[in-house]
C-alpha cells in the first residue's frame, strides 16, 4: 500500500466525527475568514470583485510557480500559463504538488476509468465547506447547527447485506448517511421512515438518488417533508426538480463543483446559475466544435496552496442562448450575472464512424415531456441508444420524438434506437453519466 493510500484510509473515519468537522472542514483558523470573505465578496461591486480576484490571483501564481510544472511552464502573468489538461495532471500529478507543504490526498471520481490524484491544503479543505455553508445560508439554514441526511454514493454496507436499517448517523447524531443503492421499492418504506424519524433540516443528495426516490413515491405514498434539498455531481433535470418541490416541499439547491476544486455555482430552484466570487478565477474557452454559443469553463483555484492548478480544463460546457459579450462573460463569472448550466461535459460528444464529432446530444430529449431522465450509450460504432426513465404517460409519440430528435443530429450511417429502462447505469461510486461507450467505441479526449 502507499503511502497516499495509508493517508486515505486514515483521514477517511475522521471525515464522520465532530473533531473532522471543527477541525478539519472547519478549522478556525482558516474557515471563519473565508465564510466572511464569500459574504464580502457577494455584496461588492462588479469592480470590487476584480480587484480583489486579480490580487488573489498573482498570489496563486505566485505558489503555483514554486511547483516543477509552474518552473517550466509558468509566468507572472495568467497569459503567460498554457491551458491546463486533466492528461497531463493524471500523467505528472507531482509536478504540480508544492514541495515542503502539508496536505490531505484526494483523487477525482475517474470519469475516464482512472482517477486523478490530488492534493488539498487544509486551507482549501475548509474553503470549501465555507462555500457550502454561504450558499445554505442564503437559503436561511445553518450548517454548523442543521440536521443533514445524506443520500449520495456513499458505501455504508455491502449490498448483499439487505437487512435493516440502511444508514449510520455520524457528527454526534446531526448526520444520517443512507446507502442509496439499497433503495427499491421493497425497503421503500424503511428509508422513508429512517428520514422522517431523523426530521433533517437538509437533504445532500444525488439527482439519480432524489429520481429514485420520487418516482419510489409515486403512489401518492405519506412523505417527509423537509426545507431544503442539496444536489450535487450531476446534472439535476428538471423533472426531478419540480417533483421534489410538489412532494417533498423543499427549496432546491444544486450546485456545481469539481474535485479539482477550480470552479463553484449554485442554482436555487429554476433561476440562473451563479458563480461565488471569491472560489476561483473563471475564464471561458470557446468551443466552436460543439457550437457557436458554447464555451468550456476554465477554472484557476484561489486556495489550494499544496496543488495549485492554473488554467485547467474542466470539460464542463455551457450553452447560451445568443454568444454573449466579452464584458457580459465577466460579469458572470465574478458571479454578477447568470448562466443556463452545465449541459454536460466535453466527452458528451460523439463520433460517428467516419470520425465527425458529433454536438448537440443534450437536445435527444428536448421537448419530450413524459420522461425522468436519459442516458444516450454508444453501443457500437454505429448504433446508438438512447436509455428512458420513462414519466407517467410516457408512450409511443415520445420514443418517436426522441428519435427524430436524435436524427437531427445523428447521421443515417448510425442507428438510433430508444430502451425503456428500470434503471440508468451508474458509475462505481454512484454516479450516472449522460454519455457511456462501450468497448469498441470512438471517445472523447481523456
Amino acid at each position: 500500500m502507499t503511502m497516499r493510500a495509508s493517508l486515505r484510509r486514515l483521514t477517511a473515519p475522521v471525515k464522520r466525527l465532530r473533531v473532522g468537522e471543527a477541525w478539519v472542514r472547519r478549522n478556525p483558523l482558516y474557515f471563519p475568514q473565508a465564510l466572511r470573505r464569500f459574504a464580502e465578496l457577494s455584496a461588492a461591486r462588479l469592480d470590487e470583485r476584480r480587484v480583489w480576484t486579480e490580487q488573489r490571483l498573482a498570489r496563486v501564481l505566485g505558489v503555483a510557480a514554486r511547483t516543477a510544472y509552474g518552473r517550466a511552464a509558468g509566468g507572472a502573468r495568467l497569459a503567460d500559463w498554457p491551458l491546463l489538461e486533466p492528461a497531463t495532471v493524471r500523467e505528472r500529478p507531482l509536478d504540480f504538488v508544492r514541495p515542503g507543504v502539508w496536505s490531505i490526498p484526494s483523487s477525482t471520481g475517474g470519469t475516464t476509468g482512472i482517477p486523478l490524484p490530488l492534493a488539498r491544503s487544509p486551507r482549501s479543505v475548509a474553503v470549501e465547506q465555507a462555500a457550502l455553508d454561504h450558499v445554505l445560508a442564503t437559503e436561511g439554514v445553518d450548517s454548523r447547527r442543521a440536521r443533514v441526511a445524506v443520500l449520495r454514493g456513499d458505501d455504508v454496507k455491502p449490498l448483499d447485506d439487505t437487512a435493516p436499517p440502511y444508514w449510520v448517523d455520524t457528527l454526534g447524531g446531526r448526520r444520517r448517511v443512507f446507502s442509496s443503492n439499497h433503495l427499491t421499492r421493497a425497503t421503500r418504506d424503511t428509508f422513508l421512515a429512517g428520514l422522517a424519524e431523523f426530521a433533517a433540516d437538509v437533504w445532500w443528495v444525488y439527482p439519480t438518488a432524489l429520481e429514485s426516490l420520487v418516482r419510489l413515491c409515486d403512489d401518492g405514498t405519506k412523505v417527509p417533508r423537509v426545507r431544503t434539498v442539496m444536489s450535487s455531481s450531476e446534472v439535476l433535470g428538471p423533472w426531478t426538480r419540480d417533483a421534489a418541490r410538489r412532494r417533498f416541499g423543499a427549496r432546491v439547491v444544486d450546485y456545481y463543483g469539481q474535485a479539482e476544486r477550480v470552479a463553484f455555482a449554485w442554482c436555487v430552484d429554476e433561476g440562473g446559475w451563479r458563480f461565488l466570487p471569491g472560489y476561483a478565477h473563471v475564464e471561458w474557452l470557446p468551443r466552436p466544435d460543439a457550437g457557436d454559443t458554447v464555451f468550456e469553463i476554465v477554472g484557476t483555484g484561489l486556495w489550494n496552496e499544496a496543488m495549485p492548478l492554473v488554467r485547467y480544463r474542466t470539460g464542463d460546457l455551457v450553452r447560451f442562448d445568443a454568444r454573449p459579450s466579452v464584458e457580459q462573460l465577466e460579469a458572470i463569472a465574478l458571479g454578477v450575472g447568470t448562466f443556463p448550466g452545465v449541459i454536460g461535459r466535453d466527452g458528451d460528444i460523439l463520433v460517428a464512424p467516419d470520425g465527425a464529432r458529433l454536438t448537440g446530444i443534450d437536445h435527444f430529449h428536448r421537448g419530450v415531456e413524459n420522461l425522468v431522465r436519459v442516458q444516450v450509450v454508444h453501443a457500437a460504432p454505429d448504433l446508438v441508444e438512447i436509455h428512458v426513465l420513462p414519466a407517467p404517460g410516457f408512450g409511443e409519440a415520445d420514443r418517436a420524438q426522441l428519435i427524430a430528435n436524435a436524427r437531427r443530429k445523428v447521421p443515417g450511417s448510425m442507428r438510433v434506437e430508444v430502451r425503456v429502462v428500470e434503471a440508468l447505469e451508474r458509475t462505481a461510486l454512484g454516479k450516472t453519466p449522460f454519455v457511456l461507450r462501450r468497448p469498441g467505441v470512438p471517445g472523447d479526449r481523456a
